[in-house]
């Protein structure tokens, strides 16, 4: 996986810990629709899942006691 500019999602209080887990979940996502429809990709899961993020087709919306921290 190349090293992405992470500063793009990070902004507006969101932290590593959402954005890890927001990755994780979109990863598993992706996993099970790839399992469903029987296709098989080169590119892993969570590298398409952050690829999703970057390009803002997902968005992380934390709490707001997580977003005062």
């Amino acid at each position: 996986m190349l090293n992405q500019d992470l500063s793009k999602v990070l902004t507006g209080h969101i932290s590593r810990y959402s954005l890890v887990t927001a990755t994780a979940k979109r990863a598993r996502e992706i996993s099970k629709k790839n399992l469903e429809d029987k296709n098989i990709t080169t590119e892993k899961p969570v590298s398409l899942a952050l690829n999703d993020l970057l390009e803002d087709k997902y968005r992380i919306i934390e709490p707001e006691e997580i977003a005062n921290i």
